[in-house]
């Protein structure tokens, strides 16, 4: 198997998928996109996000992997009902084995960034026996308290009536301003157009679901399982990103079998602050698997 071709200075082509199309999974409808051939490694984007976030990984991961990336419910072109509940974590991850089987992946490796990093996690808890190895992006296995979930919902709740009040052009402007993101300041211009656009091609309705449904606060907390979770983990953060670097250093310490790597020069999106830096990782998860405990710290990059 072979890794990452491109070179550091290098840019990225954006391929076309080899494959893309709606995939109807327990009644609702999700859109799908595959790049490449090899063993199957199921993609979840974060919040705002969709499948196309992960298209120049797919470029750099040419030749290593089947890379299959889903827009999650409520986000890209995949359905949002109105239901809030219909987003739950638990309806989440029954859907995403319910389209592997479909695609014909039985067993198969996953990467999740921020909220996608969650429900990989969640996946993977529910049916480690489908999971080879899982790689976590700036992801948390949620709230540990009551009264954090219970304020977080209100966060949340309170999110989801603006997003519907004042409509996604309005809530992107908001969004992009998080402290959070800072650091996608430095991005070069067509990827934070990329992004941007991204964003803005969402549903309210989908947005407002999706955090009613599976926001952090919503979201079962699921620190009490890491310890039992009998698969490889790579856990991801960017060292700037110092709130999930915490956050990441403390689920190593309780994960079985965990690997830390913390990316210079980047924050909370690694995969879009250092591309090649974040390919290489994900290369190196699908070759090598996640036996060491040890924190890693990659070396300062030279470029993207």
């Amino acid at each position: 198997m072979s890794g990452p071709t491109k070179s550091n200075s290098s840019p990225c082509l954006l391929p076309k998928p080899s494959w893309a199309g709606m995939v109807s999974v327990r009644s609702v409808n999700l859109y799908v996109r595959s790049w490449g051939e090899g063993p199957p490694l199921l993609a979840l984007h974060g919040f705002t996000g969709s499948g196309l976030v992960w298209q120049a990984l797919a470029g750099r991961l040419s030749g290593v992997c089947r890379l299959v990336a889903v827009d999650l419910l409520g986000h890209g072109l995949s359905d949002a009902p109105v239901d809030a509940a219909r987003y739950q974590m638990n309806e989440a991850v029954h859907d995403l084995l319910d389209l592997m089987d479909q695609l014909g992946h039985r067993e198969f490796d996953c990467l999740g960034y921020s909220m996608g990093g969650r429900l990989a996690l969640a996946l993977a808890c529910r049916a480690p026996a489908r999971i080879r190895r899982l790689l976590l992006e700036s992801a948390s296995p949620g709230l540990a308290s009551a009264a954090e979930r219970a304020e977080r919902v209100q966060r949340d709740e309170a999110l989801a009536d603006r997003i519907e009040q004042e409509g996604v052009a309005s809530f992107v402007e908001y969004w992009e301003q998080q402290p959070l993101f800072a650091t996608q300041g430095s991005l070069p211009a067509p990827v934070r157009a990329t992004q941007r656009q991204i964003r803005l091609a969402q549903r309210a309705q989908g947005l407002a679901g999706s955090l009613r449904g599976m926001g952090t606060g919503a979201q079962p907390p699921l620190w009490d399982q890491l310890g039992r979770l009998a698969v490889p983990v790579w856990l991801v953060t960017g060292e700037l990103d110092e709130k999930f670097t915490a956050i990441a250093a403390r689920m190593a310490s309780q994960l079985p079998g965990a690997r830390h790597v913390v990316v210079p020069g980047a924050g909370h999106t690694v995969h879009l602050e250092q591309p090649l830096a974040f390919a290489q990782v994900v290369a190196r998860m699908l070759q090598e698997g996640g036996e060491s405990l040890r924190p890693e710290r990659l070396s300062p990059p030279k470029g993207g």
